[in-house]
């Protein structure tokens, strides 16, 4: 088995499924190697691993973005639990400016996303305590960190839950509407 690059409706986001080889004891999974991804299309130089615990299903985090010069492409999956991960073209001149695409990311199928920068990104879980690692190619910075609302009517993004069953920060909660962001991308 070898590793599984597959393109979204909007070609720059990706999946990326590694192979796994498992037994009676469990599975062992190479989950990034630089070469392999780097063969495969993804070039990203990743400087940062996050990660995130989410306790309560329906817990939304986005959508994020880090503006330029600290604008980030991300490399995410499911380390317990399972998401919807969601990443909207923001890209000036792109002609999927506006749309999104979405997957399922489980600890189960071991499926990874890349989204590119110039992607607002963010994710919904699906079960409680579900936890997330991703990687970065830009360290953050609180002075180019960004939101837009999650649930914008404009977007229309269909997150897998019910809108009233969202667990919100506050700052995601007052994000600005789709229709007030200025693109920085």
């Amino acid at each position: 088995m070898s590793l599984k690059v597959e393109s979204l409706a909007i070609p720059d986001v990706k999946l990326v499924t590694p192979p796994r080889f498992g037994d009676d004891r469990g599975f062992f999974s190479e989950t990034y190697n630089a070469q392999r991804f780097k063969e495969a299309g993804i070039d990203a130089d990743f400087v940062q691993d996050n990660h995130s615990l989410s306790a309560k299903r329906g817990t939304v985090r986005g959508l994020h973005y880090q503006a330029p010069p600290f604008a980030q492409a991300k490399l995410v999956r499911v380390l317990r639990g399972a998401i919807i991960d969601v990443a909207v073209d923001v890209r000036k001149g792109s002609p999927t400016y506006g749309k999104w695409v979405s997957a399922e990311l489980s600890a189960q199928n071991g499926v990874q996303i890349y989204v590119p920068r110039g992607f607002l990104h963010g994710f919904a879980t699906l079960e409680p305590d579900t936890e997330i690692a991703y990687k970065v190619d830009n360290y953050y910075s609180k002075e180019c960190d960004g939101a837009v609302l999650w649930n914008d009517p404009t977007l229309a993004i269909d997150w897998g839950i019910p809108s009233a069953e969202a667990v919100l920060s506050d700052k995601d909660a007052a994000a600005p509407a789709f229709a007030d962001f200025e693109t920085p991308f």
